[in-house]
């Protein structure tokens, strides 16, 4: 029955760059929890949000505009990443306010170019929830390069990754140049997020990226455990949720989320049955 499935090219796209993107997001993820910013997938993907209706208003008042909104979805995320890092700096003592304001400007900005886009249309649904035959083939190769680019900052940075996310002063002091590192981070963070929408959907990345991490922790006994078995677990999360999506007729991006909750709440159940 499987072998049938992939006869169809969106559905060899779709599961390619599910595949990908189940590395990529947990991967980044764990990154992202241990340094407490969890709430910056949701800030970025809600720029990427206002990226990609710009994009649509552009197609619908524009004829002759054909740019892939995947694009414009990335440059509005990496600008957004960008300002937040601007505005830690300039909260120095209330670095955790740099979220919430670009979450906030970024929802905003996408509701008023959704409005000028005259409401939502199937393209933009699409975007939001995810779906299975909206990647293309060139939406599959962006995600390839972005995948082969992060794993390669990783390999590069992981020490110094790994030691500004347990104690960012003391990298200081050890001499990582920790803005740098800082920046280089976000910016990946950026373009996982904007990738990663067409298969899970703006609004449900950001928990792509954190509940494997948190089904992990429960579990694991030392980070590159909780890296390994985060990727473990969004993968098991994006393969079912592509199967399921397809033969159900659901939305690919809710039904991979369920299933990381499914996860998660199996890891729990099970750590606590152990302790029993």
């Amino acid at each position: 029955m499987l072998a049938g499935l992939f006869q169809y090219e969106f559905i060899q796209n779709a599961f390619i760059a599910g595949l990908l993107i189940g590395v990529l997001a947990p991967l980044l993820g764990v990154f992202i929890v241990v340094r407490r910013l969890a709430l910056i997938a949701d800030a970025l993907s809600h720029i990427t949000l206002a990226g990609i209706a710009a994009s649509l208003l552009l197609e619908k008042k524009w004829s002759a505009y054909t740019l892939n909104p995947l694009y414009m979805g990335m440059a509005f995320s990496v600008i957004g990443s960008l300002f937040i890092e601007k505005l830690r700096k300039v909260y120095k003592y209330y670095q955790e306010l740099a979220i919430p304001i670009i979450l906030s400007g970024g929802i905003g900005l996408g509701v008023l170019l959704i409005s000028l886009a005259e409401g939502f249309n199937t393209d933009l649904f699409n975007y939001l929830f995810g779906s299975v035959n909206a990647v293309s083939r060139s939406d599959m190769w962006t995600i390839v390069a972005i995948t082969l680019s992060v794993i390669i900052v990783i390999l590069l940075f992981y020490k110094e990754l790994f030691s500004l996310s347990f104690d960012e002063e003391h990298a200081t002091a050890a001499g990582i140049k920790t803005k740098l590192v800082n920046f280089i981070f976000i910016m990946m963070v950026a373009l996982v997020i904007a990738a990663s929408m067409r298969v899970v959907g703006i609004l449900l990345v950001s928990s792509l990226m954190t509940l494997p991490v948190a089904a992990s922790i429960r579990v694991a006994t030392g980070f590159k455990q909780t890296i390994f078995l985060s990727i473990l677990f969004g993968e098991i999360a994006v393969i079912g949720g592509l199967i399921l999506s397809y033969y159900l007729n659901l939305a690919p991006g809710g039904t991979i989320v369920i299933l990381s909750v499914v996860l998660l709440v199996g890891t729990i159940a099970a750590q606590k049955w152990k302790v029993n």
